[in-house]
């Protein structure tokens, strides 16, 4: 990682509590991190397979075991950690990231809720599924701005702070490498055009610098790139 890189996400980690303590002290007491016992995997699962008496069940859209339905549809959330998946459902609960699907799921479950199942879906080791591979000089091009962005328009390289080959950097910044390119192309466009709001002084601000064909390229480079490590635990 180039020091650039080092710096900004130095920064970004201070961003990210300033701004998750912010959005947990704003909000209400059914989404605020408060719970009375250690997270139940178990009990997660239960909540992943059948829902709640007022939310549905995760795997309708996520699967039962967190890579979606093979379509692009809806994220991968498998092995995506804990800490990340809470503060994701917090944040659609408070308001902080509009969704009109996530939103009221989330305000719908408990905060040990929330923290049961993200717990379940953090604890898998899903298989990546096989993906049509995209065109090789868009994969290539991708490649480049994941790993150097484009100084010109003043983007980092986004390994900087999704690690090398977007492997991921836990326990708030999530993995990209397997995940569907049409959901991170759609979240790029989100924070492009304004739709999302949340993560203002980093991904809103590069978003708004990307083109479409850039983020073409770096969604396609991401949906195919594997780390060893990620290789090792899907077998």
């Amino acid at each position: 990682m180039t020091n650039f890189g080092y710096r900004l996400c130095s920064l970004l980690t201070i961003v990210a509590a300033i701004v998750g303590a912010a959005a947990l002290c704003s909000a209400s007491p059914a989404t605020a991190q408060d719970t009375r016992r250690p997270a139940d995997a178990k009990r997660g699962a239960v909540i992943a397979a059948q829902g709640t008496a007022s939310a549905p069940a995760c795997a309708l859209c996520h699967a039962f075991d967190g890579a979606s339905d093979g379509s692009g549809a809806f994220p991968r959330i498998a092995a995506q950690s804990a800490d990340y998946l809470s503060q994701q459902l917090r944040a659609y609960g408070s308001g902080l990231r509009a969704n009109a699907i996530m939103a009221p799921i989330a305000r719908a479950l408990s905060p040990q809720d929330i923290a049961d199942v993200a717990s379940y879906y953090a604890s898998l080791q899903t298989p990546f599924p096989p993906l049509a591979d995209a065109n090789p000089d868009l994969v290539k091009r991708g490649k480049q701005l994941a790993e150097t962005g484009n100084s010109r328009k003043g983007i980092p390289g986004c390994d900087d702070c999704h690690g090398a080959e977007g492997a991921g950097r836990p326990p708030m910044l999530p993995y990209l490498a397997g995940q569907y390119a049409s959901d991170i192309a759609l979240q790029l466009r989100m924070w492009k055009r304004g739709f999302r709001t949340d993560n203002p002084e980093t991904m809103v601000l590069f978003a708004k610098e990307l083109d479409d064909g850039e983020i073409a390229a770096v969604a396609a480079y991401y949906q195919q790139v594997r780390s060893a490590s990620q290789l090792a635990g899907a077998q």
